[in-house]
């Protein structure tokens, strides 16, 4: 997030496109709704489904699914043709805005109610909501980013936000929602196949050349596969053996079936988890490892604030922190990591990740601190890019919208969405062990609008049969307005109804996020 979670509540107007607050982010959304409800800031939501949050909107935009850089583009054509831009803070803080102006002056209104069937008007009075307030906040997560124009999407959010000047100001910005607690902190840490930690990239002589020294080793400069590469890569021989940690793809990743035949292919499959999920049971050696509670450490939410976490309860068995068998077994191979603690470890990052140098075990010993932090004299930051970006200037990214990677026909007639649920996690492996979470969402439901489940002769509570080109499941039908005509959605959580059997394992060319939004299925009765 470029912005604090606590600016949401005192800004003027919010954008959530693509995220699902109230039930994948429920403590935020409680901001969101008392910026409403008590403040009086406007809510745009731009999402396909009648999620909770449009009971608190102004204007709902419900966009096709795969057609969001349209409707971004749309916005701005009217906030440009109608002269209600930020053009001082254009001028002064941006570069190439005359290409995203010629780009954008082919999304009239009226052509992006063609592509994404939102009306023309409703297009025109967001953007006059947005692009006219002081100050204005976009929240968007996995509804954004999951499809093969992932990373459009998100340039597209940013050419708006800097267009109104939204970029640099408190309340403000453009702020990506994690989907889970500690992503910012993988990131931030190298946890990518593509950069080392603080995003300093592995193709970089210097970068490289500072950690090689720190770590005494040489180090590749080519970057490796991302986990939909690496599965294809292990379905090919290419990749021999992997080590799984804290992941499920055998219910997390696209199209299960080609993932499952991938890891029966491997030499060797290591999983190091706090329970046995579906991928520990395909694995040759699995390696228990310390939940949260039985580990010191930190995490890093969403907010880019560091907080520490306290060991409060022994492992079981022979249960270990992740750290602490990460290190045992590079000792093993031959690289010693003889580290003696968590604060060892920390105390290494300081040295080597310029955003978290001035983040130390005493500093949050109360309350956790905002990257970047430079020094230790650093109170951390709030909000990003206050007086200059990154860059120097704020560079738009003239985007043309492409239609997602599959689209429906006369045999597969039906748009297939998925998501997440309020009362579990992923996929399941902590959650669905729990006897309150699995009373209350006991099983794993097919959104159906009632005009299509009526054509198809479906009642609420049948078994359905849903079919996509890479397979097939069977799951009970919920008939609700939730979703549009056209359009199913299902959660992801539940093994025994895996959509992830039918998703599309199409990625995005740069960030290489699976199309998980938009696949093309045929529904029928089981």
């Amino acid at each position: 997030m470029t912005n604090s979670i606590e600016e949401i509540e005192y800004t003027d107007v919010i954008l959530a496109t693509g995220t699902n607050t109230t039930e994948n982010h429920p403590v935020i959304s409680s901001r969101v709704k008392r910026a409403v409800r008590q403040r009086g800031a406007k809510l745009i939501v731009i999402d396909p489904r009648e999620i909770d949050l449009v009971k608190y909107a102004t204007i709902w935009l419900r966009q096709k699914p795969g057609t969001d850089v349209a409707v971004l583009n749309g916005l701005m054509n009217v906030i440009i043709a109608e002269g209600i831009f930020a053009k001082e803070y254009v001028e002064n803080r941006t570069e190439g805005f005359e290409a995203l102006q010629k780009t954008v002056a082919a999304y009239t209104p009226e052509r992006v109610q063609e592509i994404s069937g939102v009306p023309a008007e409703d297009l025109k009075a967001a953007a006059r909501l947005y692009a006219k307030a002081a100050k204005a906040s976009i929240l968007y997560a996995m509804g954004i980013t999951q499809h093969i124009t992932g990373t459009d999407n998100v340039k597209s959010c940013a050419n708006l936000a800097m267009l109104c000047g939204m970029v640099g100001i408190e309340g403000g910005g453009v702020n990506p929602l994690r989907g889970q607690n500690n992503v910012q902190g993988a990131c931030d840490m190298g946890a990518l196949p593509n950069v080392f930690p603080a995003y300093q990239p592995v193709a970089n002589d210097e970068a490289r050349a500072k950690f090689e020294k720190a770590w005494n080793a040489t180090l590749p400069a080519k970057p490796g596969k991302t986990i939909v590469e690496v599965m294809e890569a292990a379905h090919k021989g290419e990749i021999k053996a992997l080590y799984v940690m804290g992941e499920n793809p055998m219910v997390s990743d696209p199209d299960l079936t080609h993932v499952e035949a991938s890891l029966k292919h491997l030499e060797l499959l290591i999983v190091q988890d706090i329970f046995l999920t579906e991928t520990a049971m395909l694995a040759d050696v699995v390696l228990p490892s310390a939940c949260f509670a039985e580990k010191d450490g930190t995490f890093t939410n969403t907010e880019r604030r560091v907080q520490r976490v306290r060991k409060a309860v022994t492992a079981p068995g022979e249960a270990k922190a992740d750290w602490e068998i990460i290190a045992a077994i590079s000792t093993k191979m031959g690289y010693p990591m003889n580290y003696a603690s968590a604060d060892e470890i920390m105390k290494e990052i300081n040295g080597v990740t310029p955003s978290y140098a001035g983040i130390t075990y005493e500093r949050i010993e109360k309350e956790g601190i905002q990257w970047p932090c430079p020094n230790t004299d650093h109170p951390g930051t709030r909000f990003l890019h206050k007086d200059r970006f990154s860059r120097g200037r704020g560079l738009f990214h003239a985007v043309e919208y492409i239609p997602a990677a599959e689209q429906t026909d006369a045999e597969y007639p039906i748009i297939l969405s998925t998501g997440r649920v309020l009362y579990h996690y992923h996929t399941g492996t902590m959650t669905r062990l729990s006897k309150g979470s699995t009373e209350r969402c006991p099983e794993s439901l097919v959104e159906i609008n009632p005009a299509d489940a009526e054509k198809l002769g479906i009642a609420d509570g049948q078994t359905v049969k849903l079919t996509s080109r890479r397979g097939t499941l069977q799951a009970k039908a919920k008939i609700t307005t939730r979703s549009d005509r056209g359009t199913v959605f299902m959660n992801f959580h539940f093994h025994e109804a895996a959509v992830n059997l039918l998703t599309n394992p199409a990625l995005d060319p740069i960030g290489k996020i699976p199309e998980y939004k938009v696949c093309a299925v045929r529904v029928e009765a089981a």
